[in-house]
């Protein structure tokens, strides 16, 4: 019998979805698939696949479905999620990625899908504010008065500003969610798979109510 869980998380950039999804990941003890990171990955390897992303991700657009498809299918190929479960931040961005995650799903079904809301004019304040590590990226809010150069507590590598985090990019990043990923809650709303979040509380009450969300819709399997 195949254990762990098969999350979906969806939510605007700067909603916190990789903080609680890495918390979420040791809960349950699943890897945490974060298609930002395996995009950056690729860049930073100067992969064919690296160099069609950067130039999408510095113009403050979304990649295109194929190959976002192609790259968590293969992922979701790879024994870890196989066998324990995996939490998805990043995928499904549209319908047709929906889709394609249903047939890809068929044999091991999503757990639960869960969307942390938090208002558009926040996850500005909250990205534009945000710092990463060149190397690990570990992600720190900038307050003020940090150490130049600043390194990173866990690896010591850079951090810096990401190029996709000035507000022109974010605000582009955010019409272009409105505009292709919004229709994706309808979709999963008129199948009765989608749990709305409230992501404007602390960390740990986010948290809370993400796990007792999950851990409601698995009861109810």
């Amino acid at each position: 019998m195949i254990s762990g869980v098969r999350l979906i998380i969806i939510g605007r950039q700067g909603a916190g979805k990789g903080t609680q999804c890495l918390r979420m990941s040791r809960h349950y003890v699943v890897p945490h698939v974060s298609t930002g990171d395996m995009l950056r990955a690729a860049v930073r390897e100067d992969t064919e696949l690296g160099k069609q992303a950067e130039q999408v991700i510095q113009a403050g657009q979304l990649v295109g479905d194929e190959i976002m498809i192609s790259l968590v299918a293969e992922r979701l190929e790879q024994d870890d999620a196989r066998s324990r479960g995996y939490i998805l931040d990043g995928f499904p961005r549209t319908v047709v990625q929906a889709e394609a995650l249903d047939r890809i799903s068929v044999d091991r079904p999503i757990d639960a899908v869960l969307d942390i809301d938090v208002p558009r004019d926040m996850v500005i304040q909250r990205i534009s504010a945000r710092r990463t590590c060149r190397d690990c990226g570990a992600n720190y809010t900038a307050k003020g008065g940090e150490r130049s150069p600043w390194t990173c507590d866990t690896c010591g590598g850079d951090v810096v500003q990401r190029a996709d985090d000035t507000p022109d990019a974010i605000n582009r990043r955010l019409d272009l969610y409105e505009s292709q990923t919004s229709p994706l809650l309808d979709y999963y709303d008129r199948q009765g798979r989608l749990t709305v979040i409230d992501g404007s509380a602390s960390p740990d009450e986010v948290f809370a109510r993400l796990t007792a969300a999950i851990d409601a819709a698995r009861r109810r399997s």
